[in-house]
């Protein structure tokens, strides 16, 4: 799979952040999906998509698209759960790809909110499970692929252990009613520049 990033442009390898303004421009959408869907049709990847796309990007991307993005990946996890985009992309076939189903404890950005959830922790011990699993099979169970982190070895082993249970249903009510914060700015990771508060308010 071979995605495109985000829908922005660098035009030189980034030395220090906050991201100088001048080296930030906007994507040409039609000119790099164009060489995208020719890496698909000369059998370089077996699928093309995107990445921090927006609903608004999308619709752009679409109009002109001959092959359509196969994926969407994004931030999500139940406290940043994409509802009106995961509805876009589900109504127009794009399949949506979770990074940072667990947040982040990444010392340039994210925080430990997930995993430190008093409900997600609550619905794990009534489980048996942990909050991690819990929080990965809820993004499962929207249909959503899911991209984990991990370099601990018990830890990845957890992570694959999601699908021989699921969440009740008054389980998915308290986790849908979360307070929603994303954990990814790019305004905090790149600066505060217009293009990148305007992707913010986007995704």
């Amino acid at each position: 799979m071979y995605l495109i990033h985000m829908p922005l442009r660098i035009s030189e390898t980034i030395q220090t952040l906050p991201v100088p303004k001048e080296i930030i421009h906007p994507l040409d959408i039609k000119g790099v999906w164009e060489g995208m869907e020719e890496c698909k049709s000369l059998g370089l990847t077996k699928g093309i998509g995107v990445s921090n796309f927006s609903c608004k990007k999308l619709e752009e991307l679409l109009s002109i698209a001959k092959i359509p993005p196969a994926i969407n990946q994004v931030e999500m996890n139940p406290t940043w759960q994409q509802k009106q985009l995961r509805e876009f992309c589900k109504a127009k076939g794009i399949q949506i790809t979770a990074y940072s189903p667990l947040g982040s404890n990444n010392t340039v950005w994210g925080d430990n909110r997930v995993v430190e959830c008093d409900v997600l922790t609550e619905i794990a011990k009534s489980k048996g499970k942990t909050t991690a699993q819990v929080a990965l099979r809820w993004v499962y169970e929207q249909g959503v692929s899911l991209v984990t982190k991990s370099f601990n070895k018990e830890r990845m082993k957890e992570n694959l252990q999601i699908f021989d249970w699921s969440l009740s249903r008054e389980e998915l009510k308290k986790i849908s009613e979360l307070p929603q914060r994303r954990g990814f700015s790019m305004a905090s990771l790149y600066g505060p520049h217009d293009i990148f508060l305007q992707l913010d308010a986007e995704i």
